[in-house]
């Protein structure tokens, strides 16, 4: 199986599966001196573990982090550092009638065509387990990051169709769910609460920031800062949709309206999304996926079995109702590690007379 790594000069290769004895990950390319701990992992893995809310799955993992190399007296030595996150909580008798059928939403049927074997057991390498690689190694760029002073922030801005009526990126991280506002939390648990007692899910809106970006970043054509950033993002299981700054919304503006003017003081506005020509502007990044429903419901559905036959299966299991608000620290990891990368690009291909 390829795509298993992500970055060129800031490199994370990860491994395990939903039901194995761990997952884990290989950054290459990483600086030597960064100062870095277990301890800066972790906070971000307990961002991403499910919390006592009505979205959260019932399963419980630790997602205790060891380093295994690459950081000696509490930094970094520029060599591969490794790390490992083990599987405690497995109840992998829980899929055992699914081995034979293909769940509906899930990765079951392309991945039987492609590979001719799946692990049926929560999704194998498909499952959203496998995210807790990505935070893990996105708190590493995270913490390179933040020596240029570049701070990542993630908001859910809807759920369950329900937008929040403003948009408070810097205090949504204390907020349940990662709310944008207040106010619209106790009407997110009404819905998560009916959807629940209907054996449904729901899927939602997140937004993404990156403040303090230096202008510069990223290259145009093929690798332009805004694509590599959709395609990071694009590249966690539950994402079917990506806008930057406005979005979908620009298809229905005028050029006028559109157009971030600028003045000596800088840009008047950020419609673009911090981006130009897949360049750094200067102004904060602003991204926004779409996530969609989670796929196991505990509803009869119908599919097919690995014969072909008509079935109706009902999903048991551990499952979350929403992917918000865990998918947020993974896709601020997933920001992170492309603006590290980005960044270290930027600063090898500088001329003198830019350093």
């Amino acid at each position: 199986m390829s795509g298993n790594t992500f970055g060129q000069r800031f490199r994370l290769t990860t491994f395990g599966e939903s039901h194995g004895v761990a997952l884990g990950g290989i950054i290459d390319g990483c600086p030597a001196g960064l100062p870095l701990c277990e301890e800066d992992i972790q906070k971000d893995l307990d961002r991403r573990k499910p919390t006592k809310n009505l979205a959260a799955t019932p399963r419980r993992e630790s997602d205790t982090v060891r380093i295994l190399s690459g950081v000696f007296e509490g930094k970094t030595t520029g060599t591969p550092l490794a790390f490992m996150i083990a599987n405690e909580q497995q109840h992998s008798k829980d899929y055992a009638s699914l081995a034979d059928v293909f769940r509906p939403g899930h990765a079951d049927f392309t991945y039987e065509k492609k590979y001719g074997i799946r692990d049926h057991r929560g999704g194998g390498r498909s499952s959203g387990r496998e995210t807790a690689a990505r935070v893990a190694g996105g708190a590493v760029a995270r913490c390179l990051l933040g020596t240029y002073g570049i701070q990542i922030y993630g908001a859910t801005i809807a759920l369950g169709g329900l937008r929040v009526p403003e948009i408070e990126m810097t205090a949504a991280g204390s907020r349940p769910y990662y709310a944008a506002h207040a106010d619209t939390v106790m009407q997110w648990e009404e819905l998560l609460h009916n959807a629940r007692t209907q054996g449904d899910t729901l899927g939602g809106l997140v937004r993404i920031e990156a403040h303090n970006v230096p202008a510069g970043l990223g290259d145009p054509v093929f690798d332009k800062l805004d694509a590599r950033l959709g395609a990071a993002l694009f590249s966690v299981g539950a994402v079917k949709g990506v806008e930057i700054g406005a979005g979908f919304q620009a298809a229905s503006m005028t050029g006028s309206q559109n157009n971030d003017s600028m003045a000596p003081e800088g840009f008047l506005t950020n419609h673009a999304g911090g981006m130009l020509g897949g360049i750094s502007t200067g102004q904060s990044l602003v991204l926004t996926a779409a996530i969609k429903p989670i796929p196991s419901i505990a509803q009869a559905q119908h599919t097919i079995n690995r014969a072909g036959e008509a079935v109706s299966i009902t999903i048991a299991g551990r499952h979350d109702i929403c992917a918000i608000p865990r998918i947020v620290p993974v896709l601020e990891a997933m920001t992170a590690l492309v603006l590290a990368d980005t960044l270290l690009l930027n600063l090898g291909c500088q001329t003198a007379s830019t350093r």
